[in-house]
């Protein structure tokens, strides 16, 4: 599994003549960067007298930044099986028309799983970004820099999840399916640039007046 591997051993095969891991992969460990680094926030405002109107709060936040964590964890290494998957169907044979049928079918069936997953990934930016939203605005004023940092990584597992997903869409058939993907693409980013932006106009006030 690639996220058993140290981080020097990940990016190692990362820069390896091999496609996968590849950027579909990469989109999903910057969500979980993201919302590890929400997490963290999150665990250094608990505790904190200061903060004791917001601890409720942030616990219920915390649990749910370390169940997006465990998520993108887990698409990190969906990511790559599929895209292994779809490599496979492309090897099979092709020499009767049988054959053919049985390998068209398999290349769209394995990449339409390849097209999920990194919509999956973006789904669970945007639960992030508004989660980030939350912890830039309640978070310890003294972490908002890591607030801001949290955002910007689930925003761009967000963009790096588009870029994968319009990329398998090239490889369906499938027109409606096309379109309807095409189209929560889009709503998914639309909704996430103003996210994006909110928070960090929150972070920058809290750095120019700390309280």
């Amino acid at each position: 599994m690639l996220t058993n591997k140290t981080v020097n051993d990940f990016l190692n095969d990362l820069a390896s003549n091999s496609p996968a891991p590849g950027g579909g992969s990469v989109a999903a460990l910057a969500g979980a960067m993201g919302a590890a680094l929400a997490s963290m926030v999150c665990n250094l405002t608990i505790g904190k007298k200061k903060y004791e109107g917001v601890e409720t709060e942030m616990k219920s936040t915390l649990e749910r930044t370390e169940y997006l964590r465990s998520q993108f964890t887990v698409l990190v290494d969906r990511d790559t099986e599929a895209f292994n998957k779809v490599m496979e169907a492309f090897r099979m044979p092709k020499e009767t028309d049988n054959q053919k049928a049985n390998r068209d079918s398999a290349i769209q069936s394995a990449t339409k799983d390849a097209t999920m997953v990194p919509l999956d990934v973006m789904r669970l930016c945007i639960d992030g970004l508004q989660i980030a939203k939350v912890v830039a605005e309640k978070g310890n004023t003294s972490s908002a820099s890591d607030a801001g940092v949290s955002a910007i990584m689930l925003y761009g597992g967000l963009e790096s999840a588009a870029l994968n997903v319009r990329i398998n869409l090239g490889g369906l058939k499938e027109k409606e399916l096309i379109d309807r993907m095409n189209a929560e693409v889009l709503s998914l980013q639309k909704e996430a640039f103003p996210l994006l932006q909110t928070t960090l106009a929150v972070v920058r006030e809290k750095m120019v007046k700390p309280g």
